[in-house]
């Protein structure tokens, strides 16, 4: 739909103990337990592990399996999140999906979901990312690798929530951690609530509902440890909930929950898929958190796509039947896994050489890469028109609410790859005015569709200086097309994007600059892999708004651009040419 300028638019002390027999074996190709050990977080905190094992196969040490582990708090016998079935039996079914898709229980995995602190059968209370939660991800790991039907190697898998335990796992490094597959992970849980001290919405709601999910009850069938470990610790939901309010990334809160600080450098394999077009654990941070990691043996699919599963279809994805399309738009990553679980869980080689890195663009077209941003990225910086806006929560971006900067119609196809960079001077009347800028492709038409957005709270009043980070993308802009970069209060594609505060004072802006990330090569036809347009790609698409033939002429102004991709120089004059 297209929119026109204008318009509105527990307390109890448990010992390690042996695993339980269950009433029955929920997933057909394994035979299900459960057991009980602790955290060894100073706490008292004792964590609840259901077991999966191939079937028929005992818990003992002559039948030594590796480990798949999921450390989540949507792992409730009763249900994951809003979900209730209190008469249920068995485990949590969350990554059953991944099971029956990948046969990993028939192939000799053995598969673990822990409860984290507070969820489930865990006693204690949750955490929100930080300590407990670290140390009991530590723990559940070296709890699976030390039993003596373990092989001794772990991998973490987890999506969302439990793609962040998977990353804290990559930061704690337990001994046994061999691998982590991590879909659509929080990197530091300040970026989750806030972009540059500007809100989103789950600042507010996610805590909420967080505490709602810790004090969920087990169901009918759990045993009377079960339901005493998971009795609700009230003491800590207000705590978690006022803490989560402090709006300052430097705070030890935060800096705690921040696996940007606390993972560079480590070299745990790492198989991550971040979306693009991401509206739930956006994808603030992900590329500064992939590249500091000593990626030798990992790998990542960046991929146009929402809060979804890789091998899911967008139906499934959005809770209903898994048919129709795939929200990947490409087939293949649970081969891909289990050839990554494989190698680095059984020793064995895989027999396809993955990409590095698999992205897509706008087109919908998969390629393999070295490295994202790749390595020809460069930034070229241009000046942008200086005005005045409103700090206001509208979409209405002609006249002073908005300074718009276009260029000229291109006369040759530029490739966007990486986070462009805004830099701003600003004069505001009050403190805690918004910036918000975004970067568009505007077809002949004045059609614009969004590529690159961010904001940033400022702070102070009066004159400063604000430098911040765009969301990453990677989009060819084909010739004809301008490039147009709005600078204002508020979102211009979408006005509930950010939870901002505004002031509803007239900014000025003095002066702005833009570092936009270009490539330099063309990509060859053999550097492309198969896959296609995903129905999120596909929705973004047609949300363009109509950039107004009355705007452009007047705001058009010089870009400093690239000029045509040029064919990739031979391997041995790479990096010189680069």
């Amino acid at each position: 739909m297209k929119r026109t300028i204008g318009c509105a638019a527990a307390l109890l002390t448990l010992a390690v103990m042996p695993a339980l027999p269950a009433a029955a074996a929920p997933h057909p190709d394994g035979d299900y337990s459960e057991a009980y050990f602790p955290s060894n977080d100073g706490f008292a905190t004792n964590l609840h592990a259901d077991i999966l094992r191939p079937k028929g196969m005992p818990l003992d040490a002559e039948h030594k399996t590796p480990v798949i582990m999921a450390v989540t708090p949507y792992g409730n016998h009763s249900g994951g999140t809003t979900e209730t079935q209190f008469t249920a039996t068995g485990p949590n079914n969350r990554f059953y999906d991944f099971l029956t898709l990948s046969g990993a229980l028939k192939k000799g995995y053995t598969y673990v979901q822990v409860d984290l602190p507070g969820f489930g059968g865990s006693s204690g209370c949750n955490d929100w990312g930080g300590f407990r939660e670290q140390t009991a991800v530590k723990a559940a790991v070296e709890w699976a690798a030390a039993q003596p039907w373990s092989t001794g190697k772990v991998a973490l898998l987890g999506k969302s929530y439990d793609g962040w335990t998977g990353l804290m796992g990559i930061s704690q490094q337990p001994q046994g951690l061999a691998a982590v597959v991590s879909l659509e992970p929080v990197y530091a849980g300040y970026r989750y609530y806030y972009n540059n001290g500007v809100r989103f919405l789950n600042s507010v709601a996610t805590p909420a509902l967080f505490q709602v999910i810790d004090a969920k009850p087990g169901t009918t069938q759990d045993t009377p440890m079960y339901h005493a470990n998971g009795a609700p610790q009230a003491w800590c939901y207000g705590v978690n909930m006022a803490i989560g309010q402090i709006d300052d990334p430097s705070h030890e809160f935060w800096r705690e929950r921040d696996l940007l600080i606390s993972s560079v450098g480590e070299s745990t394999p790492l198989l991550l898929t971040q979306g693009f077009l991401e509206n739930n654990t956006k994808p603030d941070g992900a590329f500064d958190y992939w590249n500091s990691l000593d990626l030798a043996e990992s790998h990542a699919w960046f991929v146009q796509m929402d809060h979804c599963r890789a091998w899911e279809t967008q139906t499934a994805c959005g809770g209903g039947s898994n048919t129709g399309p795939l929200a990947a738009g490409r087939a293949g990553f649970i081969d891909q896994a289990m050839r990554f679980l494989d190698e680095h869980l059984k020793g064995i080689q895989p027999s396809v050489e993955d990409p590095a890195v698999a992205v897509q663009d706008n087109r919908g077209m998969y390629r393999a890469e070295s490295q994202w941003p790749p390595v020809d990225m460069t930034m070229y910086w241009s000046d942008l028109r200086s005005g005045t806006y409103t700090d206001d929560t509208g979409i209405n971006l002609q006249g002073v609410d908005r300074v718009w900067s276009f260029s000229a119609p291109l006369e040759h196809d530029v490739w966007l790859s990486g986070e462009p960079i805004v830099k701003v001077r600003v004069n505001a009347p009050a403190p805690r005015a918004n910036v918000v800028a975004d970067v568009y492709d505007v077809d002949p038409a004045g059609d614009a569709v969004l590529i690159n957005r961010g904001t940033y709270l400022l702070r102070a009043q009066g004159d400063q200086f604000a430098t911040f980070d765009l969301y990453g993308q990677d989009w060819r802009i084909p010739a004809g097309h301008r490039i147009g970069v709005v600078v204002g209060g508020s979102d211009a594609s979408s006005s509930g994007f950010w939870t901002a505060v505004p002031t509803e004072q007239t900014i000025e802006l003095v002066s702005a600059r833009i570092g936009l990330p270009f490539l330099y090569w063309e990509r060859e036809p053999e550097e492309y892999l198969d896959g296609g347009m995903t129905p999120r790609l596909q929705g973004h698409l047609g949300s363009e708004i109509a950039a107004g033939s009355e705007i452009v002429p007047g705001a058009e102004i010089p870009f400093n651009l690239p000029g045509p991709l040029v064919e990739r120089p031979d391997e041995d004059e790479e990096t010189q040419t680069a």
